[in-house]
């Protein structure tokens, strides 16, 4: 299995239930760890950053993207960032669904981003089922917040540090708590 083979078969939202998908979905973990860990054990300068993400990524990250370590990934290579991006230390993207950031967008300390989800029944709950998260433009994700599987959010929306986002975000709207709920639209110029 390739990773655009892979990248294909999750988009479909199919279980990840294969041996085949296993094998590779273990090869990928330790690959993403083993760049990590040389992201993580001692200090780099922005661009020694970035390139150690395009290598994680699998792709070229923008030059404008800030990302403070620690950050962590078991997959990396389903990650697609724009421009101007800040990502805040303790991150976690668990990408296997895939995780798109819009320029812009800026995510705090310990973000969480979960795109596969288990089965709800015991006999079911080793089979893990991918679906992507994306961010549109200027979206503001608070620290200690989790994004869950197959959630968009709209373009300049903020999530409140520690909310857990279950539903899609409309755009230009805070959302907050656990569950995640519409706290109030965003007006031009207005203070949070």
């Amino acid at each position: 299995m390739t990773t655009a083979d892979f990248k294909e078969y999750a988009k479909t939202g199919q279980a990840l239930d294969t041996e085949e998908i296993h094998r590779f979905m273990d090869e990928m973990s330790n690959e993403a760890r083993r760049v990590t860990f040389r992201l993580n054990t001692t200090y780099h300068t922005p661009d020694e950053v970035r390139g150690l993400l395009s290598e994680l990524f699998g792709c070229e990250v923008p030059q404008s993207l800030r990302v403070f370590s620690p950050f962590y990934t078991d997959f990396g290579k389903n990650i697609a960032i724009g421009e101007e991006v800040f990502i805040n230390a303790c991150c976690h993207f668990q990408d296997h669904g895939g995780v798109t950031i819009g320029d812009g967008c800026q995510i705090g300390h310990n973000v969480v981003f979960a795109t596969l989800n288990h089965g709800l029944s015991p006999e079911k709950r080793k089979t893990t089922y991918p679906a992507p998260i994306v961010l549109g433009k200027n979206v503001w994700i608070g620290s200690n917040a989790t994004i869950l599987q197959g959630v968009t959010i709209g373009d300049n929306a903020v999530v409140a540090a520690g909310a857990v986002v279950t539903k899609d975000v409309a755009e230009n709207t805070v959302v907050g708590g656990v569950p995640a709920k519409f706290i109030k639209s965003i007006w031009n110029n207005e203070r949070i």
